[in-house]
């Protein structure tokens, strides 16, 4: 059996570190210091970089955050602390469903409920559109998380006097944020690779905006872009854009687990 673990394993790294060795093979030649701090640039011009498209991504995951992660928590608690009530059923099911729903349709979401209202293609469409794509993911494993901690944990909580709802959120929220941070880094790293909802809401800016109702780029927007056109440099500036996008969703993860480790040290001690 430990060999077919293994296997399983190696089985399923083998494809990511090609996938991963492509891209840095492709990629790593248009990568530079420039790339990464300037303005697309116009067509037939060399040069040219992603740095736009840098700021816009962070701005639209730090809004969709904002949006998503205390919703989902919270839903994540309340599905775990009433999980066989009427409510919690629907949530729980809508959840399931909503998870597995092709990112475009959040696209089209947005678009309907924000777009259309506002009357013109803005950055906060993009982060309800991705907001909407993590907030089924974060609810399903708060939930999960919050169920694995022991019972004794909360009922010496209630012993103690604490009352139901801070029982549930500083003793068992606390004691189950590792593994609802983890649940929260594949959120992160899912709509951070996300164009087809960005495609109706966000829609690109080849210029620096960081002002929430106006259009903004994004780099997988501005990847789409660069592989779509007939151009070698922009083929090239491609890869270095899909490049630079999984070494942001690392550098994230890697920051995020060494955070909870220190989180999960200093409650041991």
């Amino acid at each position: 059996m430990g060999a077919l673990v293994t296997a399983s394993v190696v089985v399923a790294l083998v494809p990511l570190a090609l996938i991963l060795g492509y891209l840095v093979l492709k990629g790593a030649a248009a990568l530079s210091i420039a790339f990464l701090t300037r303005l697309p640039a116009p067509v037939g011009q060399p040069g040219g970089g992603v740095a736009n498209a840098i700021v816009g991504s962070a701005l639209l995951v730090a809004g969709a955050a904002l949006i998503g992660i205390p919703l989902g928590v919270g839903a994540g608690v309340h599905l775990s602390e009433h999980p066989v009530s009427p409510l919690s059923r629907t949530v729980r099911f809508l959840a399931d469903v909503l998870n597995g729903v092709p990112s475009i349709i959040f696209g089209i979401f947005a678009w309907q409920f924000v777009v259309r209202p506002m009357g013109r293609f803005s950055a906060l469409a993009g982060m309800v559109a991705l907001a909407a794509i993590m907030l089924p993911l974060v609810t399903r494993t708060t939930e999960e998380m919050v169920r694995t901690v022991p019972l004794h944990l909360r009922e010496a909580a209630l012993a103690l006097g604490y009352p139901r709802w801070a029982a549930s959120v500083r003793v068992v929220l606390r004691t189950a944020m590792p593994g609802v941070a983890t649940g929260i880094l594949v959120a992160i790293a899912r709509v951070a690779g996300e164009s087809a909802p960005l495609l109706f809401t966000a829609f690109g800016n080849p210029f620096w905006s960081v002002t929430v109702d106006a259009p903004v780029s994004a780099l997988p927007l501005q990847l789409f872009a660069f592989a779509n056109s007939p151009y070698d440099s922009w083929h090239a500036q491609a890869w270095a854009a899909a490049l630079t996008l999984i070494g942001l969703v690392a550098a994230i993860t890697i920051v995020a687990r060494w955070a909870t480790a220190q989180v999960g040290r200093h409650e041991r001690r």
